[in-house]
């Protein structure tokens, strides 16, 4: 007797994780093949000397222990403050970089004439922020130095002056009017890293909109029929709605932060400047180990307060 048995056909649900993990496989194939390995390398590194040969070529490894860990806390002119001054960067910037990014996003996914050259500008900082577009602009100002640049610097002098007194005077003003002195240290920091605040939103700007826009017109027109006003609709609707993607900006803000930090220049430098590798593997493991820490801490506490859509 012949069987007649009928395929089994997948979910949607069963689709989707099929179509997540595919569209994961390259970053997943170049993560196990590259980066693990770099990153066993760098703590074998770390618990070693290492001694290059310039004759034969190669490299021996002396075991250390914790000795490279011991002069990078203890020993190490700069690296404490380097690592200390780069998460009170990133503790300033990520929600700052995150909440402009939602406020930029609300603007521009409204329809107004110019709306595509003006998402174009607050995306331009991203490429021109690129090696080879940043060499040449380095290389400008060379060229142009004693010229256009030195004006310019007259007048950026002449506005920095008076930027100084009126932030003085603004400074000033909200202690009169009994502000906390954290708050004011936290706004003033925050003013004084507005142009690199900015210039690091682009991508999160671009997920912000994606987010929005995939938000179904029928709840904001529900909420309307509702009476709800624009702050209600926002806590109400918006925000939960975008929560999801408000991690991947806050992911993706960490680790941009700590990548341009001091401490990865630090360690690039004493690596490949200093030959110091052992030294330097230390700073890149301590970097990365923070980094871990502050991104299980942060998600952990966002994830329990996300809503996922379906």
């Amino acid at each position: 007797m012949q069987k007649t048995g009928k395929k089994k056909k997948m979910t949607l649900l069963q689709k989707r994780s099929m179509m997540g993990w595919l569209f994961i496989l390259p970053w997943l194939a170049g993560f196990l093949i590259f980066y693990v390995r770099s990153l066993f390398m760098t703590g074998q590194f770390a618990f070693n000397t290492m001694t290059i040969d310039a004759i034969h070529g190669g490299y021996q490894l002396e075991f250390a222990g914790i000795e490279n860990f011991r002069y990078a806390f203890m020993v190490h002119p700069s690296f404490k403050q380097e690592l200390t001054k780069s998460i009170m960067d990133m503790l300033i910037d990520v929600p700052l970089i995150t909440f402009f990014s939602l406020f930029m996003a609300m603007l521009l996914n409204k329809k107004f004439p110019g709306r595509t050259l003006v998402r174009a500008i607050f995306f331009l900082p991203i490429i021109l922020s690129s090696g080879a577009i940043t060499d040449a602009m380095e290389l400008s100002m060379q060229m142009m130095n004693g010229g256009i640049s030195s004006q310019a610097a007259d007048a950026a002098a002449t506005a920095g002056t008076t930027l100084a007194f009126d932030v003085d005077y603004l400074i000033s003003m909200f202690m009169n009017l009994g502000l906390p002195a954290s708050i004011l240290d936290y706004i003033v920091q925050a003013v004084a890293r507005i142009n690199d605040i900015i210039a690091a939103s682009g991508v999160q700007i671009i997920i912000f909109i994606a987010a929005l826009q995939s938000i179904p017109g029928s709840m904001y027109e529900v909420a309307k029929i509702e009476g709800a006003t624009g702050y209600e609709t926002f806590w109400k609707v918006t925000f939960p709605m975008v929560m999801p993607h408000i991690i991947t900006n806050v992911v993706y803000t960490i680790v941009d932060s700590f990548t341009e930090s001091g401490v990865v220049d630090l360690a690039y430098k004493t690596t490949l400047e200093q030959f110091n590798y052992g030294l330097g593997s230390v700073f890149s493991l301590v970097s990365t180990v923070v980094t871990c820490v502050i991104l299980v801490l942060i998600c952990g506490f966002i994830q329990k307060r996300a809503f996922y859509y379906n």
